[in-house]
């Protein structure tokens, strides 16, 4: 099925080109940090985790997203999402192969990944989080291989595959709750340290994801004669705001205690983030802007008359994309380092060979899904008006 990626029209391989320049200019880039090392970055002392652990604590909500159209579809039977689901595990394939460039690259020397894999310490967290990581990708990568392979051939995908769905649903949990771990098992980063930042992680990947999936299924329809379908579309966006509002609802928790309790430690990275702190503002308009922007996409997704129309559909849905990615995949990883340990603050900022290589990672996982949804929409075009069954 691969040779469907080989075939195309201008605008396919323009867009395809694209992404390999971005992605060459970023790989030159990166040749400089592989020399210099972290240097090159705005990392420091202070603040030893920035923008690619940021874009790496994201995607991995956005892979696990995948799990709200297998649940629906493989465990409840829910057929209106038969036609889309395979667009919500190749998502997660790309998303998860971005997370594991960024942990390559937030690593300085690479080969010091291989640390995890020679010498396993199954007590650190960052060993299971390798394991789930590898293990998800493997697992969609077979399970939308295999489904997709029957679809073209017309038939059931064979009998092994079912029992792997079934482990890729609590699987595409573990991926973010793990990862939540990572933050919130850190006893000296108050910001992190919340009994809630695993629900938080989930209920904001669970928003994230599916509003990127329903961005992507109206630019399949836009460009190709597969139709994903206005039913699943509308069905995701419900899910989209159900979680949007749980996500903010989590948020609140974490200010009113914070507030309320005025213990310095969680009180003053909240202020850094939304008023400055000492004179250092340099985040706080970046933050508003998430709120309003997610406020923006609440007001226009809760509404049902609003959200059945497209158009307001995938404007709320970039609005929330948008405010997600600079709070979970900046804010927050910032906002746990400033202040520091010792109540000083250091700020960041990433420098401009850090965002060139941030941004080619993007055109990467960009590649690999535009690969894999021609791949996809290629059969879905063949096996227009058969009705799928898994």
């Amino acid at each position: 099925m691969l040779e469907k990626a080989l075939v195309g029209g201008k605008r396919y391989w323009t867009w395809v080109f694209f992404l390999l320049a971005v992605v060459g200019i970023g790989f030159i880039t990166y040749l400089q940090q592989f020399k210099l090392g972290l240097g090159i970055t705005g990392l420091s002392r202070d603040v030893s985790w920035g923008l690619y652990i940021g874009q790496f604590t994201f995607l991995v909500g956005v892979a696990a997203s995948a799990v709200m159209l297998v649940i629906p579809y493989y465990l409840h039977d829910f057929k209106k999402f038969g036609k889309i689901v395979i667009l919500g595990e190749f998502l997660a394939v790309s998303a998860v192969t971005m997370c594991i460039l960024f942990i390559f690259v937030d690593m300085g020397q690479p080969m010091r990944i291989m640390n995890v894999v020679l010498h396993p310490t199954p007590n650190s967290i960052m060993f299971w989080d390798s394991v789930v990581l590898g293990g998800y990708l493997t697992l969609n990568i077979i399970i939308g291989w295999a489904t997709l392979h029957a679809d073209k051939k017309g038939t059931k995908p064979a009998s092994w595959v079912k029992p792997l769905i079934y482990l890729s649903i609590p699987w595409a949990v573990s991926i973010h709750t793990v990862t939540a771990f990572l933050y919130a098992g850190l006893p000296g980063r108050h910001f992190w340290l919340s009994a809630i930042m695993a629900a938080r992680f989930l209920a904001s990947a669970f928003a994230g994801g599916p509003a990127l999936l329903i961005i992507l299924a109206l630019i399949v329809r836009k460009f190709t004669k597969f139709d994903p379908g206005r039913e699943p579309i509308q069905a995701i966006g419900k899910i989209v705001t159900y979680a949007m509002i749980a996500n903010v609802f989590f948020l609140l928790l974490e200010v009113f205690t914070a507030v309320y309790s005025s213990i310095p430690g969680h009180t003053h990275p909240f202020k850094y983030l939304y008023l400055g702190l000492e004179g250092h503002a340099k985040l706080v308009p970046l933050m508003w802007t998430s709120s309003i922007l997610a406020i923006v996409s609440l007001v226009l997704l809760i509404f049902p008359s609003i959200r059945r129309n497209e158009s307001m559909l995938a404007l709320a849905c970039i609005a929330l994309f948008v405010s997600l990615w600079i709070d979970k995949g900046f804010g927050l990883i910032i906002g746990g380092f400033v202040p520091n340990m010792f109540e000083k603050v250091t700020e960041y900022w990433p420098t401009l060979p850090e965002t060139i290589i941030t941004i080619s990672v993007w055109a990467v996982g960009f590649l690999v899904l535009t690969i894999l949804y021609k791949v996809a929409v290629s059969v879905r075009e063949e096996t227009a008006g058969i009705e799928l069954e898994h």
